[in-house]
């Protein structure tokens, strides 16, 4: 994935540091493990891997997280920070993934808020099968 991810983040440690934290976050909880190259194509629609974006309706980060979900999740908003982020992105993830009963669709309109509409499910995994898939 390192390769990959050069042509969008020059700097290597950055890149490295990413790629360690999405595989260690996509694994964290036994009973839910996410793939972590699908985590990756998720952030690459979300943010294209720019750990400042800000999105008009006000997510933040890598993985565009909406500013309520620290409190949610009970930790400290560092939404800007890579690995903060990223963890929890997986854990909103995996929260949507139960909710919806395993359905990465249903579960990834819901993570975009476009619950109802295929769009943005169906790019993120064309962005997996294409570009990041393992």
């Amino acid at each position: 994935m390192e390769p990959r991810l050069s042509r969008i983040i020059p700097a290597h440690d950055v890149r490295l540091a990413i790629l360690d934290t999405v595989y260690c976050e996509a694994r964290r909880d036994p009973t839910l493990q996410l793939p972590p190259d699908l985590v990756l194509a998720l952030i690459d629609v979300e943010s294209r891997f720019d750990n400042w974006a800000v999105s008009p309706a006000g997510a933040v980060g890598l993985m565009q997280v909406m500013p309520f979900w620290p409190r949610q999740l009970g930790v400290e908003n560092q939404l800007v920070r890579v690995a903060p982020n990223i963890r929890m992105g997986c854990e909103i993830l995996r929260f949507y993934l139960r909710a919806e009963h395993h359905d990465w669709v249903r579960a990834l309109a819901r993570y975009n808020g476009s619950v109802g509409r295929n769009t943005y499910p169906a790019l993120v995994m064309q962005r997996w099968q294409r570009i990041w898939r393992f």
